[in-house]
């Protein structure tokens, strides 16, 4: 299993960023996916998480309405859309997997949100 992120940036509040993460190694479609975020001294928290099918979603209250997650199952990529983000979005993005009792982390990508 591999899973890779992309699309981390610096970017200014109120600015928007969409991270990919391409996975591999799998049967992607049958798996739910998430994103988990660590903020430099706190705990990695999960900030959102899609279905195998795509139809359902799951968000921290943090970033209802700001942040959307998608997946195209064709493309093997699972995406985060991240529109007005806030200095407190700062953090290291991760995608995951639980493939059975196995879990599996991409290794993750910087986003920075600051003026």
């Amino acid at each position: 299993v591999q899973l890779v992120e992309s699309g981390g940036d610096l970017v200014q509040p109120g600015g928007s960023l969409r991270l990919s993460c391409a996975a591999s190694g799998f049967a992607f479609s049958a798996y739910a996916m998430s994103w988990y975020r660590q903020a430099p001294g706190k705990e990695r928290e999960s900030v959102a998480t899609i279905r195998s099918s795509g139809t359902s979603t799951d968000y921290v209250d943090s970033v209802k309405g700001r942040f959307t997650i998608s997946r195209d199952n064709a493309k093997n990529t699972v995406y985060l859309q991240m529109n007005y983000l806030r200095p407190d979005d700062t953090a290291v993005y991760y995608c995951y997997v639980q493939n059975g009792s196995d879990e599996y982390w991409g290794q993750g990508t910087q986003v920075t949100v600051s003026s």
